[in-house]
């Protein structure tokens, strides 16, 4: 258990700071951080604060779903805004474009590495990732058009408020997946497995990796 809270809070804290690399990028965010770019633009706020207030208007979203928040879920919604507006406090601007584009690139990768750490602690999904798993579970609709539907929306209407929309969107699109498939299985949690021990009927059940 605690294994998996430390890789919780971490990953949650990583996502975080890829938030932050994207912004100080300023080559294109994911469509979710364009979003909130475009609102924290709009209402001249922390984008870490503006993903919070988005976190917590998304899982009201949940309850016509009837989906459940877990620890993950909640954790979701403060740690990652927290964390990118430390992030934001001490990564400075940049303006090599060399510099730029390798920040990008890192931005992507600690950003599935976060996401094959959070996921994988297994404390549930967040927010936004709930919001499309409930949308199937009530509608029957396939998982991939709900996803598409989300962040073209989101992405749009980010686009829309002035957020960063750019070549480090394409990129995320295009790597983000692969990347996630990746990764994922290295921090996976496997429930308790049972072992049966020589010379006994019985079996020894101990976590698994």
């Amino acid at each position: 258990m605690l294994r998996r809270l430390v890789q919780l809070y971490l990953g949650l804290a990583l996502y975080g700071v890829s938030t932050a690399m994207f912004v100080r990028a300023d080559l294109g965010a994911d469509p979710w951080n364009v979003f909130h770019l475009g609102v924290a633009n709009l209402l001249s706020m922390n984008i870490g604060i503006v993903m919070i207030g988005v976190g917590v208007l998304v899982l009201l979203l949940w309850i016509p779903l009837r989906q459940r928040p877990g620890l993950g879920t909640l954790s979701n919604v403060i740690v990652i805004g927290l964390a990118a507006d430390a992030a934001l406090a001490i990564l400075p601007g940049f303006e090599s474009l060399l510099v730029r584009a390798v920040l990008l690139v890192s931005a992507v990768i600690v950003n599935a590495l976060a996401t094959g750490m959070y996921i994988g602690a297994g404390f549930g999904a967040g927010p936004r990732d709930g919001l499309m798993t409930g949308i199937h579970a009530r509608t029957g609709w396939p998982v991939r058009s709900i996803r598409t539907a989300i962040e073209v929306s989101v992405l749009l209407s980010g686009w829309l408020l002035g957020g960063a929309l750019g070549v480090g969107t394409v990129l995320y699109a295009l790597a983000i997946g692969p990347l996630i498939q990746i990764c994922l299985p290295w921090f996976r949690y496997s429930p308790a497995a049972c072992i049966p021990p020589r010379n006994a009927s019985t079996a020894q059940c101990r976590d698994g990796d």
